[in-house]
């Protein structure tokens, strides 16, 4: 018998050569498993192996498979409320799918791997349902986590095992396929789910679906008469699904780490739910989905370098309460989709290309009119921003290649309309910001801030002054060059950083600048920070950034990373907020428009945030002296999901170095006034930061600390 799965197995008859499977039981090995651990895995009766963890205070739950081929791999999965209550079987005879879509990326560019403008989807490409022969198992538990692995699972070109990880204190359950291939040249998106074959026993017959819609109101669809399988848009990127016996099981991918980068980030319809979903087992099935297509501008996908072992992820969440339980269960990892309010904190996000000046201006040229039309009098992007409890938003406007050539009153036409509509929307609970991503004169692409509305021109012809006043007196720029931009942010106290270092645009620098005037001044704060390429073998985001944190620091610091989104348009509904992170910019209050918001760029250029997907904070880090001639590193640090790892960075300008610290002892939903002690080498480095990082590589990282 054959398993046509891709998170777990699917029975079939025969392999594709066509040989019979053999059904002799497996042994599992667990020379790995403590006999202290929290996750307790045993073999089980009837050919099968167990695993009982707790996920609450007072409750446990049971995952049993089998380790023989003639019926679904997941045998049941279970709840038991209290210690001595029986326990009780969320579902039966369950199916993991998992399916990988293989295409080729384009090395052939000066980025290589460090790849966006890349169009996997219009070259040929290959669906493989992974197949699960079970020829292995092995379990490995130790403290509070605890994983069973099968294989050999294969998929095309990849072949690897299913991972299935459980954590102390967590009703979560996150199933990985993890594969490798030795082909070149490869990139990827994958399906995963659950599937319920409607002849097996009546406790894994589904029957209904439910999911919360854009609005936030619950939907629900009854599984009987089946419908056809396919995508679904839904909130919360989360499909759940009630089984006979009134308990339900929740599927969703990693918030972040699950999305390919995109211009444009409206849902796609990233759910499925339904009979026969393409690929899967037959049966009625529910889970998630990566659209080959994107958004039809670049679709890059996610990187898939030989060697490397890429892992395949999504959660199954537990409930003995139905699919209203589940979903609100889902819902309390990202703190329902909404940046969590700190004291002593604003939320600050940044690169937006939405051009609500310029829609603005055209439909009041085609009314003739000079009244804000009443679409953009209350527009969805104010409101998609609020909602995601986002205090101040920083726009990249005017992002077309006309802008720099535009004459000196057209430009101010449209600078004054940008300025003008952002005081309209702001308030005293947001703030909402004019910015620029001009591309030229520096080289690359990068990003301007001033701490109040600034005229500026992009073009200096021969003759025209730096500084020039209009008729009310307001001084106007007119900047040509690298030293004109420099010297118009050293007037106006602005800053200025590289958009997308080392990709799109910006692939070389800010490397070909470093040595420059102007990146070496206090104006040019650094970078920004993107989850952009993706790559599902690592466990970090934005790496790409990250390293060129710790090189700027060492070239020329304090340098700094603020989060970046860079994406064109914002509405109500679309998938913000797992292609977004924010930063936490320490600030008493909400600055007004009208006052200016220097405190603002006074925060950033002072390095007084910290930037994350929004599952984790970061407070108080401070370097504090240890034993005799060695430092510790000290954070107060909050989070949803159980953390897997922090990294502590540092550099003698020179070189960087690392300490990994392992956080496989927490559990979800905690607190830790985090002290590590630093090694000899980070002991002597000029700066430090710090990262974490949780099992579903959501992640937070401070900005540097120099020493004396």
């Amino acid at each position: 018998m054959r398993f046509a799965l891709a998170v777990v197995a699917v029975c079939v008859l025969c392999w594709p050569d066509g040989s019979a499977l053999a059904t002799a039981a497996l042994t599992v090995d667990v020379a790995n498993v403590a006999a202290d651990a929290q996750v307790r895995i045993a073999a089980g009766q009837n050919d099968s192996v167990t695993v009982d963890w707790p996920t609450g205070d007072d409750s446990r739950g049971t995952a049993t498979f089998r380790l023989t081929t003639d019926k679904p791999l997941i045998e049941s999965l279970s709840l038991r409320a209290t210690g001595d209550a029986p326990p009780r079987i969320v579902a039966r005879d369950l199916t993991p799918f998992t399916s990988i879509t293989v295409g080729t990326r384009n090395l052939d560019t000066p980025g290589g791997w460090t790849i966006f403008f890349d169009n996997v989807d219009r070259r040929p490409y290959q669906r493989y349902a992974a197949e699960l022969k079970l020829a292995a198992a092995r379990a490995t538990a130790q403290g509070s986590r605890g994983s069973i692995a099968f294989g050999q699972l294969t998929a095309g070109p990849f072949s690897g095992e299913l991972v299935f990880s459980f954590y102390a204190g967590s009703p979560l359950i996150l199933v990985e396929a993890v594969v490798s291939t030795t082909e070149d040249r490869r990139a990827i998106i994958y399906d995963a789910g659950l599937v319920a074959a409607p002849e097996t026993a009546q406790l894994a017959t589904v029957q209904r679906y439910v999911w919360s819609d854009f609005d936030d109101t619950e939907k629900s669809r009854d599984a009987a008469p089946a419908i056809a399988a396919g995508p679904r848009a839904v909130r919360y990127r989360t499909m759940a699904a009630e089984m006979a016996g009134g308990g339900a099981v929740a599927v969703f991918p990693p918030p972040h780490r699950f999305f390919y980068p995109l211009d444009f980030a409206e849902n796609f319809g990233f759910n499925w739910f339904g009979r026969d979903y393409p690929s899967a087992p037959g049966g009625d099935g529910w889970g998630v989905r990566q659209p080959p297509e994107g958004d039809r501008r670049f679709t890059p996908w996610v990187n898939a370098p030989p060697g490397t072992s890429q892992r395949l992820g999504v959660f199954y969440l537990l409930s003995a309460d139905g699919g209203s339980a589940a979903l609100a269960a889902v819902r309390r990892y990202t703190h329902a989709d909404r940046y969590a309010p700190l004291p002593g904190y604003k939320t600050f996000t940044s690169h937006y290309h939405i051009e609500h000046a310029l829609d603005l201006l055209r439909q009041q040229a085609a009314a003739r009119s000079t009244e804000i039309p009443a679409p953009l009098q209350s527009p969805g992007f104010v409101r998609a921003f609020r909602t995601t409890g986002i205090d101040i938003v920083h726009l990249a406007e005017f992002h077309n290649s006309t802008t720099p050539k535009l004459a000196t009153d057209e430009r101010l036409r449209q600078l004054r309309a940008l300025h003008a509509e952002c005081g309209r929307l702001s308030d005293e609970s947001f703030l909402l910001l004019p910015g620029e991503e001009p591309n030229v004169h520096l080289g690359g692409h990068w990003i301007s801030l001033f701490p109040r509305p600034v005229l500026w021109v992009l073009n200096r012809p021969d003759g025209t002054p730096l500084e020039e006043h209009d008729a009310a007196g307001e001084p106007v720029y007119h900047v040509g060059s690298a030293e004109d931009v420099l010297a118009l942010m050293e007037r106006e106290q602005g800053l200025m950083w590289t958009a997308h270092a080392r990709i799109k645009a910006s692939v070389g620098f800010p490397d070909q600048y470093r040595d420059q005037p102007f990146f070496k001044s206090p104006r040019f704060l650094g970078a920004a920070w993107k989850a952009m390429p993706a790559d599902y073998s690592r466990d970090t985001l934005g790496w790409r950034v990250l390293d060129l944190f710790d090189d700027m620091n060492n070239w020329c610091g304090p340098k700094q990373v603020l989060g970046e989104v860079d994406v064109f348009r914002v509405e109500l509904g679309y998938e913000l907020y797992g292609h977004a992170n924010i930063n936490y910019v320490e600030l008493d209050h909400l600055p007004r428009f009208a006052d200016g918001w220097a405190p603002l760029l006074e925060a950033l250029r002072a390095g007084r945030f910290f930037t994350t997907t929004g599952e984790i904070l970061i407070q108080d880090l401070a370097v504090v002296p240890a034993a005799e001639q060695r430092w510790a590193l000290k954070a107060r640090l909050q989070w949803t999901f159980p953390l897997s790892h922090a990294e502590i960075v540092g550099g003698d300008g020179v070189k960087t170095y690392r300490q990994r610290v392992d956080l496989s002892d927490t559990k979800q939903f905690g607190e830790l006034d985090f002290a590590h002690e630093l090694t000899p080498e980070l002991s002597a480095c000029r700066w430090l930061r710090l990262e974490v990082w949780d099992i579903a590589t959501n992640g937070a990282f401070t900005q540097p600390v120099w020493r004396p």
